[in-house]
């Protein structure tokens, strides 16, 4: 067995057990129980379990309770952000209906894309502001503007969005969990992202690696509900899912 794959099974064993032996290991496995110990202590360096006397445990879950502030925002892995909604650009063909999420990262692809035929619509303001300043048929969702995250939210926006049928549509997200789906802190915001997923064909969720494994309060999708475009993983329990595009 590769290094890597018995790494692989190692994580699977403690995030299912959160808490396992070195002989539990060594028999799951059927390699030594040196070879467990120096696996243990190598994952523990990467952050991917907690090597403890005798075994490990699962790492605690990032939980993420508060929505940062564009401002915040901004400054964070932008490099990241930046190839992220490129390829995420490239995505977009003529005569599409696409919905764009309010964020920094889809601020970003909206900065990035160049297809000029497709009509767009936003709940973001400054979004729209982008699209119509590149002459791009661009439509707001209209409702209550949130000022934190410069998003569009409330009953008249889930409304206004139930009215609409988008070919592919593009969201950040505070956290992505294959048990939690996505999530996010706030829950106007959450149902927004709901609905209007539930009205795209085509789902593409736009995120740094630094949101894997992190929880928010609230869920507003299944995580095999959409693709994810993200940069290189240093979680790589998450390699193995088909709905997840490394962009480096």
């Amino acid at each position: 067995m590769l290094t890597e794959e018995r790494w692989d099974r190692i994580i699977d064993v403690v995030d299912k057990d959160k808490a396992v032996t070195v002989q539990e290991l060594e028999a799951a496995l059927n390699v030594s129980a040196s070879t467990i110990r120096r696996d243990l202590s190598q994952l523990h360096k990467l952050g991917k379990i907690v090597k403890v006397h005798g075994g490990a445990t699962a790492i605690e879950k990032k939980y993420v309770a508060r929505d940062l502030s564009m401002d915040e925002k901004h400054f964070m892995n932008n490099d990241e952000k930046l190839m992220i909604a490129n390829y995420a650009a490239g995505l977009i063909k003529p005569n599409d209906f696409v919905y764009i999420d309010a964020g920094t990262t889809t601020e970003m692809l909206v900065e990035c894309l160049t297809e000029m035929k497709a009509c767009y619509m936003t709940n973001s303001v400054m979004h729209a502001w982008h699209l119509s300043q590149k002459g791009c048929r661009t439509f707001l969702t209209g409702g209550e503007l949130k000022s934190t995250t410069e998003a569009i939210v409330g009953m008249m926006t889930e409304e206004n969005l139930r009215k609409f049928h988008f070919t592919i549509g593009f969201w950040g997200t505070n956290g992505v969990s294959d048990e939690c789906g996505f999530t996010t802190p706030e829950p106007n915001e959450a149902m927004i992202k709901k609905i209007s997923m539930q009205q795209t064909e085509k789902r593409f969720v736009l995120c740094d690696s630094s949101k894997f494994s992190a929880v928010s309060p609230i869920t507003f999708a299944d995580f095999a509900s959409a693709t994810v475009i993200t940069g290189k993983l240093t979680d790589k329990r998450y390699k193995k899912y088909e709905n997840i595009v490394e962009v480096e």
